[in-house]
């Protein structure tokens, strides 16, 4: 899913994180009677959670109060809440935000419940090792997924061609935009949008090359060369109308809604394994998944198994324990394993994953043999990303390539910003 956040906003938001550390934590106001929860995403996933907290009052009688918002606004929400000592008990982390929060004390090591309320012991051990900070347990993995190519099978059909397979190329790509272009379908949709500042786009390229984003050492893991190989790899690609032009793709403001995918402006979009589901509940084209093109015949590990988000409790919850005790009934009750099938990723306990086998409907299944089919796709989990990695991706590199998009920098000049700036956020941290 493509998200944007300006610069003002973002850094409005890590403002706020940064002074909930410096100035300590303060008293939740949740009571101990009811835990308060937030989470990102579409109302799909907002219906299936909220199946679940209903679960949870009938069983334990208690009231969990949940708020979901849109990535773009989730954040700055949350850090603005996290320094007002009113940072809801439960919280969605994200992979990208684990390492700062976690080493800002604003959410809790939840190690002291594992055992007790929190039983991990059946917990797929490379899943319950991403939610590690230092050593310490931050965060409950609710799923494994992948980043996939999401892609619209009935426009493929208009456009007269077959959809592509996980042994596409990004040669693949350029000769499936031509053909979009020769079909004229649906007032000119393009192939697929714009992935010049999308970061698991930019991460698989990287990796298929022997590189990375980030080092173990929080450092860049690739070089100016490889930034403007990129840069200038989508201008070739928007040049011959392959993917959409800077104009289409700025309209793309972080909801689903607002996607490429969704619009019906391009055929494909990068996004995750795990969104099939959302996607397809307010798409009525049936869409299906493959992996990112490959950079030739044959690469392949630029994929990984990634924890889709992780439930994380605050720092300046007062109901920590209580909180411990929901993410356990979560992931691993039987009904809520249920009602929450594979939409935020395939379920980290086997026995969960049994459960919830026969009741997926067919876009969930899809999701699941693409996770547990990624085959020579497949590469190593990398080390959690620096603190300041949301900010290079939201700050920097989405605005970097909006601005060679609509010609306001070319790829050499986008390529060298990108590596310098990024290098000094890195050192501000």
């Amino acid at each position: 899913m493509t998200v944007r956040i300006d610069r003002r906003k973002f850094l409005m938001g890590t403002t706020a994180l940064v002074a909930a550390g410096a100035a300590g934590v303060m008293p939740a106001w949740a009571q101990a009677s009811s835990l308060r929860l937030t989470f990102w995403g579409g109302q799909a996933r907002a219906d299936r959670t909220y199946g679940v907290t209903d679960l949870y009052k009938a069983a334990k009688g208690t009231d969990v109060e949940g708020e979901f918002l849109a990535w773009n606004d989730y954040w700055p929400k949350l850090a603005t809440q996290t320094a007002g000592g009113n940072a809801p008990d439960i919280i969605q982390m994200d992979y990208r935000y684990i390492v700062e929060y976690a080493k800002r004390n604003a959410i809790a090591p939840l190690d002291e419940f594992v055992g007790g309320v929190l039983d991990l012991s059946n917990f797929d051990a490379d899943q319950l090792e991403g939610g590690k900070v230092d050593g310490k347990l931050y965060g409950i993995s609710l799923g494994a997924n992948s980043v996939a190519m999401l892609i619209n099978t009935a426009a493929f059909e208009e456009a007269g061609i077959e959809a592509p397979t996980n042994a596409w190329t990004y040669d693949d790509l350029i000769a499936i935009g031509e053909a979009f272009k020769t079909a004229n379908i649906r007032g000119g949709m393009k192939a697929i949008m714009d992935g010049s500042y999308s970061e698991p786009m930019l991460d698989n390229w990287l990796r298929q090359r022997g590189k990375a984003l980030y080092t173990a050492e929080g450092k860049l893991g690739f070089d100016e060369a490889d930034a403007v190989e990129w840069y200038a790899m989508w201008a070739k690609l928007r040049e011959a109308g392959v993917c959409v032009p800077a104009e289409d793709q700025a309209l793309d403001t972080g909801p689903l809604e607002t996607t490429m995918l969704v619009s019906g402006k391009a055929a494909m979009i990068p996004s995750n394994s795990n969104q099939l589901v959302g996607f397809q509940a307010i798409v009525q084209d049936k869409l299906a998944m493959v992996g990112y093109p490959r950079i030739a015949a044959g690469v392949g590990g630029g994929h990984y198994r990634k924890p889709s988000m992780f439930f994380s409790v605050a720092g300046s919850s007062a109901n920590k324990e209580a909180a411990a005790e929901f993410l356990n009934f979560f992931i691993s009750d039987p009904e809520a394993v249920k009602v929450l099938g594979v939409e935020r990723g395939i379920p980290c306990i086997a026995a969960s994953r049994d459960v919830v086998a026969p009741t997926l409907d067919e876009q969930s299944q899809i999701a699941l043999n693409f996770v547990a089919n990624l085959g020579d796709l497949l590469g190593p989990l990398p080390p959690s990303p620096p603190a300041a990695a949301g900010e290079i991706s939201e700050s920097l590199l989405r605005t970097l390539g909006q601005e060679v998009g609509f010609g306001a920098k070319s790829p050499e000049q986008a390529g060298g910003e990108l590596i310098t700036g990024a290098n000094d956020i890195l050192g501000r941290v």
